[in-house]
């Protein structure tokens, strides 16, 4: 059983990535899990994302466009106030507009830009870029 089923599914994601796979059954499917494969694809990290209903909790069938260099969660999950933002930025990706950070906030999980654009805080779930 794992302990965190987020860190297996962007685990699997870069591996497959970096084998130059095109597609990813990631399992078992979790709304967490599917929130932030949302942002992914919103951001133009993957292309496309498909919920399977298979059982007891289903899976996520995802096609990979060959745009990550690295994916991970953040642990512990650091709760980050509407300006600070950059400092994350700074900590997790590689330079200032490259990447994103999923954040989750009061109102859903979303983009570190999206989130500074609405003027909101949140929890820092996962970098990618």
């Amino acid at each position: 059983m794992s302990k965190d089923p987020l860190a297996d599914a962007l685990s699997t994601i870069k591996n497959h990535e970096e084998i130059r796979k095109r597609e990813v059954m990631i399992e078992p499917a979790s709304d967490l899990i599917g929130d932030v494969l949302e942002v992914m694809k919103e951001e133009g990290f993957l292309e496309e994302v498909n919920f399977i209903e298979d059982g007891k909790a289903g899976k996520f069938k995802v096609r990979l466009g060959g745009n990550i260099n690295d994916c991970n969660v953040i642990k512990p999950r650091f709760s980050v106030k509407q300006d600070e933002f950059e400092e994350w930025e700074k900590r997790y990706l590689p330079a200032t507009g490259f990447g994103i950070l999923a954040v989750s906030t009061p109102e859903g999980v979303m983009s570190n830009k999206e989130a500074r654009e609405k003027g909101i805080g949140g929890c820092l779930l996962a970098f990618v870029y």
